[in-house]
């Protein structure tokens, strides 16, 4: 079995929406099948079909939590040193073409979340980042085009 590396914030995410899942959300959509039903013929019931369709969806993300959660390698950045960018990382990136600052944390997978500029370790960019460390000058192919950026800084917290 592949471990998943998580971060120990990102696991905690994880932790937490499976437990809303299962707390929350399940009961809350037996429920509504249960009112759903009350309604009578289920062949031309919206109600009952919608809730159906969402309990599947509830289920099976449970499915996927539970193995995820149970094959982390969970990985503490803060427990990191050093100026070589690796999984756990902040990095702040210019762009030289405009001068441009992003910060990025490279972590896992399953809590990539490009809004909040949490990058997936397998994300072209992330890529490109790691090996490298501070003041290194780092290429890639972004969708836009060939993008060069210099390192200005490497964290982990």
């Amino acid at each position: 079995m592949d471990k998943f590396p998580v971060t120990k914030n990102g696991f905690a995410a994880l932790e937490a929406e499976l437990k809303h899942l299962k707390g929350v959300d399940r009961p809350n959509i037996i429920a509504a099948i249960s009112e759903a039903r009350s309604h009578g013929d289920l062949s031309e019931n919206a109600e009952y079909s919608a809730a159906k369709e969402k309990q599947s969806f509830i289920e099976g993300r449970i499915q996927e939590l539970e193995v995820v959660v149970s094959r982390a390698q969970v990985i503490d950045p803060a427990q990191i040193k050093g100026n070589i960018i690796r999984f756990g990382a902040t990095v702040i990136v210019a762009d030289q073409a405009t001068d441009e600052e992003n910060t990025y944390q490279i972590v896992g997978d399953y809590e990539a979340d490009i809004n909040q500029n949490k990058i997936s370790l397998s994300s072209p960019l992330a890529k490109a980042l790691i090996g490298h460390e501070l003041g290194d000058e780092v290429e890639y192919v972004a969708p836009g085009g060939r993008k060069t950026f210099d390192i200005v800084d490497v964290i982990y917290k």
